[in-house]
């Protein structure tokens, strides 16, 4: 892919967030073409590519090289695309074309990538097992309903941010697909409109060849490191270029050497926008937002500094800019505030009903998501001193921000966004000697994909000196530079191979496993749900099922009486006193027992019970946090008495490997 000088200089409009030439469009009018074309572009192209790869009957990941050959086919032919809209936008006439079809290259290297060597399963990565369950649980419920709900528990307000999910049953009911299946799909469509509108953005700041190069390593380091999270990788993929209009909003129309601008120079349609991402990111995933968040005011007071310190460093007109340090730092303050009122304002939709049901709640709040430290959080992630090509591209890009900083606001922004980072990695492991953490091993995708879009810069700049020294190489460059990307994509297929092996050995909704083996006990799960139909005469919507076998939830949409463990656990549904309540139960050995304790139960009790067989009784494995333990989680299994069901009261059927028992009544 040939690199060309960037859309604009170094010292003047490059630090503007759109580029100083308009199209005859109209400026803004061309960019909501591009943006919004990009988005909705590349979700289409996504779906469409899905349903092509869908008619063959592809063999499965695990047991052929079929896929995987064709997935690199895939992956060189959609990079030639991305050259050709950078060669389009150096030699032809116009952005908006060459802007869209590089955003469409960035789309399909998503739907490649990821498509084509899940082709034969109808799982996600990861299928049904570990985080997955509780993400397609999460899926399930909100396809059920067009209302916030929580993944598990009934009548109690979401937790977890819900909008990638709400979204996601949106689109399920619009396909006529359970939320289980639909979460492949989704995934997919939802990472490839990211992946197009980041290209978009991106284009629009640096210009199309610039803009297409980082575009394309943001998305397949996105790809690599943060693929499995969906929900959490589509803010990554929109969030590094949004940095750089965070920074540009606070600052105002000026150039990064001239400081914030007093309030009247201010972009608010740039401050608009960032405070809508910042709100749309927290009802997306909390803990990038907390970084973003972070990043903005970091930002702001880079500029309230830079704004007092800049009539020392001026020889023009000092006592004037003596005169504007407070108004110029009040105007970086009203911004950072209307756009921390927006971004709080539009995060209410889905936290709203949480904090006002928390806020009334006589119940005993507790949670543990913060309880997990695997090694990768005992550590800080330094992903340019990795020996590959990514980690190659991040070292140039670390060296560029550290360079360029005080003069490109891109640089200045990443630098922010990089010290964000490890604020909160320090912050997370002094936590761990008082009990908990803040998860930073999360934030290391996010940390790789910054530094491989200023490596691109970086990269840009030693190309504009190689040709200063050895004359017009740039279609050198360029060839190198395509020939790295497919090296690093056809990569990928491999580095999340658990991820994928797992999408075809789990049993999933249908009761079958895409690689033709035979299915394990889930396979009875579509039974258990006729079964539990019939003998309740209810939808799963109006039942409760108390089970350990939480994949049942996944697939279907019934309540449950107990979460997958506490660090999913809404913090307001008493995880702990659940269980302690189900021990207290399986000690009952008479009907009017079991009945008097169901009656007695604090919450909305169950009446379906799904148990595992076994020659002392009827087993449930439950979960306990076990932090600072790695794993965090002790699993325990508690035995229910078959006579403590045995009352017409109770209907009692034995499913394979299962005992389901329904209340009458």
């Amino acid at each position: 892919m040939q690199t060309p000088a960037p859309a604009t200089t170094d010292s003047t409009a490059s630090d503007r967030p759109g580029p100083a030439a308009r199209s005859r469009l109209g400026g803004r009018a061309r960019d909501a073409v591009e943006l919004g074309g990009a988005l909705v572009g590349g979700a289409v192209l996504a779906l469409v590519g899905l349903k092509v790869i869908g008619a063959i009957g592809w063999p499965a990941f695990n047991t052929s090289n079929v896929t995987r050959a064709v997935t690199t086919l895939g992956q060189a032919v959609v990079v030639l695309a991305a050259v050709a809209a950078v060669v389009w936008a150096r030699y032809g006439r116009g952005r908006t074309l060459p802007s869209l079809l590089s955003a469409f290259a960035s789309a399909g290297l998503v739907t490649v990538t990821l498509g084509m060597p899940l082709a034969a399963t109808k799982l996600y990565l990861f299928g049904l097992s570990v985080d997955q369950q509780f993400r397609t649980e999460y899926l399930t419920r909100l396809t059920s309903t067009w209302h916030l709900a929580d993944m598990t528990y009934p009548d109690l307000s979401p937790y977890y941010p819900a909008s990638w999910f709400w979204l996601g049953g949106r689109f399920a009911n619009a396909l006529g697909m359970p939320g289980w299946e639909a979460y492949k799909p989704w995934a997919i469509v939802s990472l490839a409109a990211a992946a197009a509108l980041g290209a978009a953005l991106w284009n629009r700041m640096v210009g199309v060849g610039l803009g297409t190069g980082i575009s394309v390593a943001v998305t397949l380091v996105t790809l690599q490191y943060a693929s499995p999270e969906p929900y959490s990788a589509v803010l990554i993929l929109v969030g590094v270029p949004m940095l750089v209009v965070i920074a540009s909003a606070l600052r105002g129309r000026s150039r990064l050497a001239d400081g914030p601008t007093p309030l009247r120079q201010t972009s608010w349609l740039a401050v608009i926008a960032s405070g809508v991402f910042l709100g749309a990111s927290a009802t997306f995933y909390t803990l990038f937002t907390a970084l973003f968040a972070g990043t903005a005011i970091l930002i702001a007071l880079v500029y309230a500094v830079q704004a007092w310190l800049l009539p020392r460093n001026s020889s023009t007109r000092p006592e004037a800019l003596r005169t504007e340090r407070v108004p110029r730092i009040l105007a970086v303050a009203v911004r950072l505030a209307v756009m921390g009122g927006l971004a709080c304002l539009v995060a209410l939709i889905t936290w709203g009903p949480y904090l006002m049901e928390r806020v009334r709640t006589d119940a005993a709040v507790s949670g543990s998501a913060e309880h997990y430290l695997p090694e990768a959080g005992s550590i800080l992630a330094l992903p340019m001193f990795h020996l590959s090509l990514i980690g190659l591209l991040c070292l140039v890009g670390f060296v560029w921000v550290l360079l360029r900083c005080k003069e490109r606001t891109v640089a200045m922004a990443m630098v922010c966004a990089l010290v964000g980072i490890v604020g909160l990695t320090m912050l997370s492991l002094a936590l761990t000697a008082k009990g908990t953490t803040l998860l930073s091993f999360r934030l290391e995708p996010v940390t790789t994909a910054v530094l491989a879009a200023a490596g691109v810069f970086g990269v840009a700049a030693l190309s504009r000196e190689a040709v200063k020294r050895f004359g017009d190489i740039r279609t050198v460059i360029g060839v190198i530079g395509a020939v790295a990307a497919i090296a690093v994509a056809q990569h990928i297929p491999a580095a999340l191979a658990t991820e994928i092996t797992t999408a075809y050995t789990d049993t999933d909704g249908y009761g079958a496993r895409a690689d033709q083996h035979a299915p394990g006990a889930e396979s009875y799960y579509p039974k258990l749900d006729e079964l539990i139909r019939e003998q309740t005469g209810r939808p799963p919507t109006d039942n409760v099922v108390l089970t350990a076998d939480f994949g049942f939830l996944s697939v279907y949409p019934y309540w449950g009486f107990q979460g997958l463990t506490s660090h999913y656990a809404n913090p307001i549904a008493e995880f702990a006193e659940r269980a302690a309540t189900i021990e207290k139960w399986s000690k009952a050995t008479t009907p009017q027992e079991m009945l008097a304790n169901l009656e007695q139960s604090r919450w909305r009790a169950p009446n379906v019970f799904v148990f595992r067989y076994s020659p002392d009784g009827y087993t449930l494995r439950l979960a306990e946090d076990v932090y600072p333990n790695d794993p965090n989680v002790k699993r325990y299994t508690v035995t229910f008495q078959p006579t403590a069901f045995d009352d017409p009261a109770f209907e009692v059927t034995e499913v394979g490997p299962f005992v389901l028992v329904v209340r009458k009544g």
